[in-house]
């Protein structure tokens, strides 16, 4: 993998651990040597997940919609800021340009990225991995609900979502394109 796409809030949330985490996989990803897309913004975890992936070294691109751009603060200093028309061209970019996707914490708008993502696996549209990080036990509902609809027979078995509480199991998966034994996908 050379290119990973994140998804997280642009608020930085009420718990400080947030915006540290999002500073840590940016860091990480610059210290794996893997470039990060993500939605451009300087703001909120979004910010945090660029400026740790500057700090090491690493390319940052930035997708931002024009609707977007005087709401979110585009980022001054990435490698490249993407303008693109709308909220559909971002989510085809940031995949076109991306090896695998990582959610962290987020509101709807990072939900709404993932699950269409993950909707995109099903159909085949592509076979990138979609890593969601459980920092705290934050997606620990959403978890649940999938977990349900899974059961109630609305949902079929999401091998492609890897889920782990760990940084060091989404750069092992990351590594090796393989979730490892501890990252548990949705069946």
């Amino acid at each position: 993998m050379k290119s990973v796409a994140v998804y997280c809030g642009s608020r930085l949330g009420h718990q400080k651990g947030y915006q540290a985490l999002a500073r840590d996989v940016g860091r990480h990803i610059g210290e794996q040597g893997l470039r990060l897309v993500y939605g451009g913004a300087s703001v909120g975890l979004m910010g945090s997940v660029a400026d740790g992936a500057l700090h090491s070294g690493a390319e940052v691109i930035g997708v931002l919609p024009e609707v977007l751009k005087d709401k979110e603060f585009a980022h001054k200093g990435l490698t490249q800021l993407l303008e693109v028309r709308d909220m559909h061209e971002r989510k085809s970019k940031m995949s076109a340009l991306s090896d695998a996707f990582i959610a962290l914490p987020g509101g709807i708008g990072t939900l709404e990225e993932l699950f269409e993502m993950l909707t995109w696996h099903y159909l085949k549209i592509h076979q990138k991995p979609c890593i969601l990080l459980n920092f705290d036990g934050y997606y620990d509902g959403l978890l649940s609900f999938l977990k349900h609809s899974l059961n109630e027979g609305f949902s079929a078995p999401m091998p492609q979502l890897w889920v782990s509480d760990q940084l060091d199991d989404v750069f092992a998966a990351l590594a090796t394109g393989d979730a490892p034994a501890a990252m548990k996908p949705l069946a």
